[in-house]
């Protein structure tokens, strides 16, 4: 190999290892200026009834739990509405158990199969919408497992006339598998801490299904749930929308559970894949350049194109920062902490550099039997 050659590489592998270095640490940074959660007392009185939307499609392994934890709220004046489209869907039994076990709470089941577009998801809000009781509206999946003082720290900000959505960032409740886990770490060390850092920027481009508050009138004042009918990413759109009506988003400071269940690497692939591809539609240059996110094969790459101590120092700089995120991400509360997931950290950086290929080479993605195609308007028929 020429001289020529030889040197380019030694410099790509130095700005290889610099840049997921300097991402590493910089994404360090944005989750140690995170606030811890507010201790601030909440005045009761002063909040708004709320109606609590939830899409459900099947029986998911902990949906008695998530469901429950939206049945003991401390907030004083609220409605469930649960949606199901199927009469036969196993979710249906869940909901009747809930009902049975809080017979004082307001919940309403709604058995609608109507479809208003190619985005299923949003059809089923729709026929829930109309048994909302109240103009102050939360959406959240099926999935999502919350405190019991989560409605009303989320719906506070509403309160606010400039404010068009609340939503949260939330962590992965991985299952007993070995997949499982490696999922929950595409959500706590890649996920979460590359909306932190968008956040740390000044963004505040995103919303997320885990939970979206909102008044009814920025909801009327978007086109209704009916402009995201056609929409692959309702979640991002609801929020995009609001933002083009001039209304701000905030992101909470409650950070929620969402469950991590897959347990087979297909599964798990394909779920990420679609993620990506999603993510891709939404910021397609942006998600050209995530690759320097995946530290580990990365910090790999570049000590083999360009090994010297500057790179050295660059590895062990990078690779630092990475494990403290790691650790930084765990909450003394989850149950399934294992300080050896840490081991996992090479396998999941080198599977999320193969995904974000794969993402790159098409736009197709596959979400409860439906083939969709990603594009950047956002539509899917």
């Amino acid at each position: 190999m020429s001289p020529t050659w030889i040197a380019i590489l030694h410099g790509l592998g130095i700005a290889l290892a610099f840049a997921a270095a300097g991402y590493a640490c910089v994404a360090l940074w944005a989750i140690l200026r995170v606030p811890r959660a507010s201790a601030a007392r909440i005045d009761y009185r002063a909040l708004r009834p709320v109606t609590v939307l939830k899409p459900l499609h099947g029986a998911e392994p902990r949906l008695y739990e998530n469901l429950r934890s939206f049945c003991v709220q401390n907030h004083p004046s609220y409605q469930l509405v649960f949606g199901v489209r199927d009469p036969d869907d196993p979710a249906i039994a869940v909901v009747e158990r809930l009902r049975a076990e809080f017979p004082g709470r307001d919940i309403a089941l709604v058995i609608d199969p109507r479809v208003y577009g190619a985005n299923l998801k949003v059809s089923n809000l729709l026929n829930m919408l109309a048994h909302a009781s109240h103009d102050w509206l939360v959406l959240a999946d099926a999935d999502i497992s919350v405190p019991a003082d989560y409605l009303a720290r989320v719906t506070a900000p509403l309160a606010d006339a400039g404010v068009g959505i609340v939503t949260c960032l939330y962590h992965g409740v991985p299952g007993p598998s070995f997949w499982s886990r490696l999922g929950r770490l595409f959500i706590d060390d890649w996920f979460a801490p590359s909306v932190r850092l968008s956040h740390a920027f000044g963004s505040t481009r995103f919303a997320f299904g885990s939970t979206i508050c909102l008044r009814r009138d920025a909801l009327v004042a978007i086109g209704g749930l009916e402009a995201l009918s056609n929409t692959l990413a309702d979640d991002f759109w609801l929020g995009e929308l609001t933002r083009r009506a001039g209304l701000r988003t905030v992101l909470s400071d409650v950070v929620v559970g969402t469950d991590v269940a897959e347990s087979q690497l297909k599964a798990l692939w394909d779920h990420e894949v679609r993620w990506l591809r999603t993510i891709r539609s939404l910021a397609p240059w942006g998600f050209a350049m995530t690759f320097v996110c995946f530290t580990t094969p990365l910090l790999v790459l570049g000590l083999c194109l360009a090994p010297g101590a500057v790179t050295l120092a660059l590895v062990l700089l990078g690779g630092g920062a990475r494990v403290l995120l790691h650790f930084l991400q765990r909450r003394p509360r989850d149950d399934a902490f294992a300080w050896h997931d840490v081991l996992l950290i090479p396998l999941r950086d080198a599977l999320l550099l193969m995904e974000w290929a794969i993402a790159l080479a098409g736009w197709q993605v596959k979400w409860r039997g439906q083939v969709l195609h990603a594009r950047g308007d956002g539509s899917a028929p």
